[in-house]
C-alpha cells in the first residue's frame, strides 16, 4: 500500500506545471488581501530569492525542487500584482460626495446599475479639481431618455465621490475593482446632459471611442431587428451592452442559474470560435481539390483565432472577455503547433498568461468560477470512458446511442460545472440556483446551436444588410431561453445561503484543484475539502448593520432583515442581508419622519437613525436617545453629550469616515462593533494608504 502511494506521488511530480497557475494566483490573491501595501523592492527580493533557491537545489530531491518552483510562482504572483497596481495608479477623488461640474468624453455606455444607465466618461475638467487631481475615468449614473453615445463631448453637473467602499465588513471591495480599471470617481447626474465642444482627445482615446461607437450602433441595429424584448439580450451577448436588458429579465436569468449567459465569457468565445472553426473546416473538406492540398485543420484554427479576436473587439474587451479570448487562443495555437487543443496543460498556460496580465483576476469571482469550471470539465473529459466504436450498427440504433451519449455528457458536464462553481456562488453571491442543472440542460442546445451561431452570422452579414433574417431566428431562441428562465423562477428558482468564513473558500478551491489536477486515488482526499464552504458552520448573524455613510441601517429579526429606510441604499442592504443568509422583511417596529427613525416598543433592536447631513442639536440628539440603545447620526455632533445619551452607543459621521460600514453584535448584554475599514487595511484603493 505504501509503495502504491509513493509511486502515485512520484508520478504526480511530473504534473507540477498544472499547479503553477494555482500558486501564482494564490500569491496574487495574498497581495490583494494583505492588510498593508507591500513594497516593490521587498517583493522583488523575495521573488529573486525563491528563484535562486530553486536554481541551487535543482539537482536535489524532486519533491523539494517542485515545492521550490511552486513557491517561486507564488512570489511571482505577488510581485506581478504589485507591479500591476503601481502601473494603473491614477488619481481618486477625495472626500464626501458633492455636486461638481463635469466636462469630458463619453468613452462607453457601461452595464446599468441599480439606479439606471451608466456612462464611463474620460473627464477633461472637473469643478474644484486641478488637472493633477482629475481622475482618468468617471462612472456616472444618468437619468436620460436619449443617452449620449460613445465619443460625444458632454457637459453635466453630477454628485461625485470616491468609488464605494465595501457594503459590509469583509464583503466584496468594489473600490478595488475601480482602482484596477482607473475609475477614480463615481456618482449620478443632476439635470440634463448637454453636448459641448472640447479639444480633440489623445489618439488612444479616439481609437477606443471609435470602436465603442461602432459597438453602440451595432447594438442599436440588433435591438431594432430583434425587438426590445429579445434584442437587449442579443445586444449584450454580442457587444456587451446591457442597457436594453430589463431588471425582470436579469432577475429571471439569475434565479434560474442562467445569468452567466448574459455576460460575454468563455462560453461565448468557445461557441463563436468553435462555430467558425467547424464551418471553415467543413468548407475546406467540401472542396476536394483544396482539402488535398491545404492543412484544413490549421486554416480553420487561424479562422477561429481571427473570429475570437474580432469578437473580443466587438464585445468591448471587458476583463472576462479578455480572459476567455486568451484561453481560446491558446487552444487554437495548440492546433497550429500540432498539439491537442484542450488539455489541462493548455489551460494552465492560459491561466498563467491571464494572471500575468491581470493579477487582480485572482480575486474576481468571474475568473475563479470560470477557471474552476473549465478545470473540472477538462478533468472530466480526460477521465470520461471512451467506448469502442461498433462496426455495421444499424443507423437507428446508432442514432439512439448518439442521443444517449450526448445526454449523458450534457448532464455530466452541467453537474460537474455546477459543483465546481457552487462554492464561489455561495460565498460571493449567496445564491444557489435550485433548478440550475435542468435549466442549463434545456438552454444549452439553444445557446450553442441557435442563439450564438445565428447572432454571429447576423452580426457578420449586417454590414451588407443581410443580417435581419439570422437575427430574427436568434431572437426566437432568446425568447425561448427567457421563457425557460421564467418558468424555473416561478417555481422557486433560488435559495439564499449565508457566506462562510473567508478561509473556507481557499480550502474549497484547493480541494477542487486536488480533485481535478491530481492523478490517482489520492485525488479523493480533495472531496471533503471541496465541501468546506457548504458544510462549515456559519457564524452568528449580526444584530445591526449600518451603511458606510450612516445614511441607513437594518436590524435582524429572526431570519429577516428589517430595513429602516427601504428605499435608500437598497443595494447595500440587500447585499448585507444575503451575505448573512437573511431575507428582506417588512419594515416594522419604527416610526420614521422626514429625517429620522425612532424605535417603537416592538422594535427588534432599539436603533434610532438620523440621516440629515447637518449637525444635530443637543435637544434632537436627546430625543433620539430616548428609548434607543444605539443612535446613528449621518451628520456630526460636537457639543456636550446629553444626559439621556450617557449609556447609549452614539455613532456619528466622524466614526463612519474612519470605520466605514459597521455590524453590531449583542454579546452578554454588551455591544460589539466590527468596522469595514480596518479589514480593508492600508491599501491604495482603501482611501487610507
Amino acid at each position: 500500500m505504501f509503495r502504491v502511494l509513493r509511486d502515485e506521488m512520484s508520478a504526480n511530480l511530473d504534473r507540477w506545471f498544472l499547479w503553477s497557475p494555482v500558486w501564482f494566483g494564490l500569491g496574487a490573491a495574498a497581495y490583494l488581501q494583505a492588510p498593508f501595501e507591500p513594497s516593490l523592492p521587498l517583493l522583488a527580493f523575495l521573488s529573486l530569492i525563491s528563484v535562486i533557491l530553486w536554481w541551487l537545489y535543482r539537482s536535489s530531491i524532486r519533491t523539494l525542487i517542485v515545492l521550490l518552483a511552486l513557491f517561486a510562482f507564488a512570489m511571482a504572483g505577488g510581485l506581478a500584482a504589485k507591479i500591476r497596481s503601481d502601473r494603473v495608479a491614477a488619481p481618486v477623488i477625495d472626500g464626501e460626495r458633492a455636486p461638481r461640474r463635469l466636462e469630458g468624453f463619453v468613452v462607453d455606455v457601461v452595464s446599468p446599475g441599480a439606479g439606471g444607465p451608466r456612462l464611463l466618461i474620460a473627464p477633461v475638467a472637473i469643478g474644484g479639481l486641478t488637472p493633477a487631481e482629475t481622475p482618468n475615468r468617471v462612472r456616472v449614473t444618468v437619468d436620460a431618455v436619449d443617452l449620449p453615445k460613445p465619443g460625444d463631448a458632454v457637459r453635466l453637473r453630477a454628485i461625485l465621490g470616491p468609488p464605494p467602499p465595501p457594503a459590509a465588513p469583509g464583503s466584496y471591495d468594489f473600490a478595488r475593482d475601480a482602482w484596477f480599471n482607473a475609475v477614480g470617481a463615481v456618482g449620478f447626474s443632476l439635470g440634463d446632459i448637454r453636448e459641448t465642444h472640447l479639444d480633440p482627445p489623445p489618439w488612444r482615446l479616439r481609437v477606443t471611442m471609435a470602436v465603442n461607437v461602432f459597438r453602440w450602433r451595432l447594438a442599436e441595429r440588433i435591438v431594432a431587428h430583434m425587438g426590445p424584448e429579445s434584442g437587449g439580450i442579443g445586444a449584450a451577448m454580442v457587444t456587451g451592452h446591457e442597457t436594453w436588458i430589463t431588471p425582470e429579465q436579469t432577475e429571471a436569468m439569475r434565479a434560474s442559474g442562467l445569468a452567466h449567459i448574459l455576460s460575454i465569457s468563455g462560453l461565448h468565445m468557445a461557441i463563436v470560435g468553435g462555430f467558425v472553426f467547424g464551418l471553415t473546416r467543413l468548407g475546406i473538406a467540401a472542396w476536394p481539390w483544396l482539402a488535398l492540398r491545404a492543412p484544413g485543420k490549421k486554416i480553420a484554427a487561424v479562422a477561429g483565432l481571427t473570429a475570437v479576436a474580432i469578437y473580443l473587439v466587438i464585445s468591448g474587451a471587458p476583463p472576462p472577455a479578455e480572459r476567455a479570448a486568451i484561453t481560446a487562443s491558446v487552444a487554437f495555437a495548440a492546433i497550429l503547433f500540432d498539439r491537442q487543443a484542450v488539455t489541462l496543460h493548455g489551460l494552465a498556460l492560459a491561466a498563467l498568461i491571464i494572471l500575468a496580465l491581470q493579477p487582480e483576476a485572482a480575486a474576481a469571482p468571474g475568473f475563479q468560477m470560470s477557471f474552476a469550471a473549465t478545470t473540472a470539465l477538462i478533468a472530466l473529459a480526460e477521465a470520461w470512458p471512451r467506448p469502442m466504436r461498433e462496426i455495421s450498427v444499424p443507423w437507428p440504433i446508432r442514432a439512439i446511442q448518439a442521443v444517449g451519449a450526448w445526454l449523458a455528457v450534457s448532464i455530466g458536464a452541467s453537474f460537474v460545472a455546477g459543483l465546481a462553481t457552487g462554492p464561489f456562488a455561495m460565498q460571493h453571491f449567496n445564491r444557489v440556483a435550485i433548478w440550475g442543472l435542468p435549466a442549463n440542460l434545456i438552454v444549452a442546445p439553444l445557446s450553442s446551436f441557435v442563439i450564438m451561431p445565428f447572432l454571429a452570422l447576423g452580426t457578420a452579414l449586417e454590414s451588407v444588410g443581410w443580417g435581419a433574417p439570422f437575427l430574427l431566428i436568434a431572437g426566437w431562441g432568446v425568447e425561448a431561453m427567457v421563457d425557460v428562465a421564467r418558468k424555473f423562477e416561478s417555481i422557486g428558482g433560488q435559495a439564499v445561503v449565508a457566506s462562510a468564513p473567508p478561509f473556507t473558500l481557499v480550502v474549497a478551491f484547493l480541494g477542487l484543484m486536488i480533485l481535478c489536477l491530481w492523478s490517482g486515488r489520492l485525488r479523493w482526499l480533495g472531496a471533503p475539502l471541496a465541501l468546506a464552504v457548504a458544510l462549515w458552520p456559519r457564524p452568528p448573524a449580526p444584530d445591526v448593520w449600518i451603511a458606510a455613510d450612516g445614511a441607513t441601517a437594518a436590524v435582524r429579526q429572526g431570519k429577516e432583515a428589517v430595513l429602516l429606510r427601504p428605499d435608500n441604499r437598497r443595494f447595500g442592504a440587500e447585499l448585507w442581508a444575503r451575505r448573512r443568509g437573511l431575507a428582506i422583511g417588512e419594515t416594522r417596529g419604527f416610526t420614521c419622519s422626514a429625517y429620522a427613525c425612532r424605535p417603537q416598543s416592538d422594535a427588534p433592536v432599539a436603533v434610532a437613525l438620523s440621516w440629515s447631513r447637518k449637525e444635530i442639536s443637543a435637544q434632537a440628539l436627546g430625543d433620539l436617545c430616548s428609548g434607543a440603545e444605539i443612535v446613528v447620526l449621518r451628520g456630526d455632533f460636537s457639543g456636550a453629550m446629553p444626559t439621556g445619551c450617557a449609556d447609549r452607543i452614539v455613532l456619528t459621521a466622524k466614526d463612519f469616515a474612519v470605520g466605514g460600514a459597521a455590524e453590531l453584535y449583542r454579546r452578554d448584554n454588551a455591544w460589539w462593533i466590527v468596522w469595514a475599514q480596518p479589514l480593508r487595511g492600508r491599501r491604495p484603493w482603501s482611501g487610507s494608504h
